[in-house]
């Protein structure tokens, strides 16, 4: 199974997640800033992620190169995701980030997996929570980082299978 890990980051804590999950999953990882079209369309596994900035925003190197994600046919495709949030300074905001990729994705036909529960979290609102779970992997580096290993690990089996 060939894996492809997109993200933004800018202070290098979601670009480390990124290359973790790529490690794990024997795939590779490129910054949305490197990425091509043909990137998100070459992998039988697709996984995205961002932090969420400010009021619930997707990363600037994200909103820069959202058109090359909005111009890939991802039809059928599989595609997981990841975001980071700070659940304590934004808990109405928190990982609103990873529910706009799902957004984009689903409405480019892609079949997103790895859905997550939304216990031990501590959160007003997201919009990365559908149906009473998040989208996908929802970090919290700033409040729960001794959490990260644990989720990570549980989160890659689930996507594995």
């Amino acid at each position: 199974m060939s894996v492809t890990v997109i993200y933004g980051s800018d202070n290098g804590t979601t670009e480390n997640i990124a290359k973790r999950i790529a490690s794990k999953l024997q795939g590779k990882a490129m910054n949305i800033s490197s990425a091509t079209t043909a990137d998100f369309e070459g992998a039988d596994l697709l996984v995205l992620g961002s932090p969420t900035y400010g009021m619930g925003n997707l990363q600037p190197d994200w909103e820069d190169n959202l058109d090359k994600l909005q111009g890939a046919n991802l039809q059928g495709r599989k595609v997981a995701l990841f975001g980071l949030g700070d659940q304590s300074a934004y808990p109405d905001t928190y990982v609103d980030a990873m529910g706009l990729l799902y957004d984009e994705v689903v409405a480019k036909g892609a079949t997103v997996v790895g859905a997550t529960s939304t216990s031990g979290y501590d959160f007003t609102e997201s919009l990365a929570k559908r149906d009473g779970k998040f989208v996908g992997l929802a970090l919290d580096e700033e409040s729960q980082s001794s959490k990260t290993d644990d989720r990570l690990e549980a989160w890659i089996a689930q996507i594995k299978g």
